[in-house]
């Protein structure tokens, strides 16, 4: 194995290098799973001390997830469901749209387009907050406010530079051999799309699904400066909230945080088997 080689075990035999090996192994498990087998089990138990650990609870309760409905932690959860579901579905059809344009077509500026691109994935989000809170005050050409609506959330993560330069790259793998045999059967541009580039993508769908769900989800500057009321915070700006909140109480807060964790595994879950795919293809080509 690749790890093994890297920890200089995999040339070694013998009750030492097994050893070793179930040390390190059994230590990683440790460093990675322990925080989160701690909020999980002191989530659904009665805790008073934010520095105990338990393997399991010591008395097991719903309530913390009872009172988290009664400070509309459900509400938030909703609305965090809300933005990330239009926001990647829009995100993964503005990057293959746009990467089919840059990996199969060739037209004058693409590499400046590019460029543009990954300048965009180089700005931090501090420094673009306030031109992005005036445009989304007031649309250009449009003229439309879109501070106080989901769409204000949505549309500045449809287009990410990473979800394009990952589908492009991998679009410009598929052999243009297809595209030819395609076009001598009478298939135009928009069925060679949707028919042949796009299900040999589904490995670098995965990867962008995975990766935008991420970003969506752990938006915090943006809904701060789109939601100007409570009723259309995110579960990231309601955790904040709830921590500053003295009558708030420590069960309360690691349920929302249990609930904030989740759907980011189960989206990793949900994407593995492409995620894997995609991320290893690339070793494989040759």
């Amino acid at each position: 194995m690749k790890f093994d080689s890297a920890l200089g075990l995999e040339a070694r035999r013998g009750p030492v290098a097994r050893l070793a090996k179930v040390v390190i192994y059994s230590a990683m498990v440790i460093v990675f799973t322990g925080p989160l087998v701690g909020l999980l089990m002191s989530a659904f138990s009665k805790t008073l001390d934010p520095t105990s650990f338990s393997l399991w609870p010591d008395e097991f309760t719903l309530e913390n997830f009872i009172q988290a409905k009664d400070k509309n932690v459900y509400l938030y959860l909703l609305n965090s469901f809300i933005v990330v579901g239009f926001g990647l579905l829009l995100q993964m059809l503005v990057s293959v749209f746009a990467a089919y344009a840059l990996a199969r077509k060739k037209f004058r500026g693409m590499t400046f387009v590019m460029l543009l691109m990954l300048t965009t994935m180089m700005l931090p989000e501090e420094i673009i907050a306030i031109p992005l809170s005036l445009v989304l005050a007031d649309m250009p050409l449009l003229n439309v406010n879109l501070i106080g609506t989901y769409a204000g959330m949505i549309l500045p993560v449809g287009a990410w530079g990473f979800s394009i330069l990952v589908m492009t790259e991998f679009m410009k793998e598929v052999p243009v051999e297809l595209e030819e045999a395609a076009r001598i059967d009478g298939a135009g541009e928009l069925r060679i799309f949707a028919t042949i580039i796009v299900p040999l993508c589904r490995p670098a769908l995965g990867v962008i699904g995975v990766f935008g769900f991420t970003m969506i989800w752990d938006q915090y500057l943006l809904p701060l400066i789109v939601a100007p009321e409570s009723d259309m915070w995110t579960l990231p700006i309601a955790l904040r909230s709830l921590r500053s909140d003295e009558e708030v109480g420590i069960g309360v807060l690691l349920a929302a945080s249990l609930l904030a964790l989740l759907p980011s595994i189960i989206a990793f879950l949900a994407f593995q088997r492409q995620f894997m795919r995609g991320l290893t293809s690339g070793a494989v080509k040759g």
